[in-house]
């Protein structure tokens, strides 16, 4: 019998050490900035550079209660739970099963290979192009409201999901569906009975990536419900910054308050993510 042999993985240390110090400065310093400077009054707020990063004299709220009432936190929370929460359980229903349209049948006919490979090719497109020809034709559907927002981000964000679930589905055997349709099941029954239950792990994966860009972007709603009273988180932050300047104690104390939702959100779907991404990444 042959012996297991060892193998010594080799690894650069100093590199090592040099990537985490970068990496933990590149998210840390930044993180650090922002709550120091919310908890901080203005006066505390002087040129020099000591005086930006040292600790605040006193630790108030008063920063995060005047932000709240500036951008009338909770009616703008509200609008943002609901377009973000809409968009992502759309994307996860609409964009799996096109994934596993196209998925399955790529492979096997041209035409539906085309149609996936031009459904990807969305993800190349820059918003500046389309910003204009989408504020004109929103307003001329009557589609310049929130329902008009969520059916952006659900077409915005289908050439990703399904580039994510098409991969993910090389991961699931074809003999699953066989099996199912041996004992009767439809294809419709099959999918949503064998093969969307699979695919937990992605729709996690799906969830986070889509509401992380839902939920922080702000050029979309600005452009589509500009005008209205609709607004969302980040369309309420532009309030701090005036054309004579910006209130970033206000400012940064409102970005943390709506950094709270997200960050509890994917805490939930953390564990779900790395598989996705990883299996997903698979073609």
């Amino acid at each position: 019998m042959k012996e297991n042999v060892k193998v010594k993985e080799k690894y650069n240390m100093p590199l090592t050490v040099l990537l985490i110090i970068v990496g933990v400065f590149t998210v840390g310093f930044p993180l650090y900035m922002t709550v120091v400077i919310a908890f901080k009054s203005p006066s505390e707020m002087t040129n020099s550079i000591a005086g930006i990063l040292s600790l605040p004299k006193s630790w108030s709220l008063a920063n995060f209660a005047e932000a709240m009432e500036v951008t009338d936190f909770w009616h703008s929370l509200f609008n943002s739970i609901f377009i973000t929460g809409v968009t992502v359980g759309l994307a996860i229903v609409l964009h799996s099963m096109i994934g596993y349209v196209l998925g399955r049948s790529k492979a096997q006919n041209k035409g539906y290979n085309f149609i996936y490979l031009y459904i990807v090719s969305g993800m190349f497109v820059p918003f500046a192009i389309l910003m204009m020809p989408l504020v004109k034709q929103t307003a001329q559907i009557g589609l310049d409201n929130v329902a008009g927002v969520i059916l952006c981000y659900v077409v915005f964000y289908m050439p990703m999901n399904v580039l994510l679930y098409s991969g993910y589905l090389t991961n699931i055997p074809i003999a699953l569906e066989e099996a199912a349709r041996v004992d009767g099941a439809s294809t419709w029954k099959t999918y949503w009975s064998v093969i969307f239950p699979i695919m937990k792990p992605m729709h996690a994966t799906v969830a986070v990536l889509t509401a992380l860009g839902t939920w922080n972007d702000v050029m979309t709603p600005l452009v589509i419900l500009g005008g209205s009273d609709v607004t969302t988180l980040p369309l309420a932050q532009m309030t701090f910054q005036t054309q004579f300047g910006t209130n970033y104690n206000l400012a940064f104390a409102s970005y943390l308050l709506a950094l709270l939702p997200i960050l509890i959100f994917y805490l939930i779907c953390q564990k779900q993510i790395l598989n996705g991404v990883v299996n997903g990444a698979v073609k």
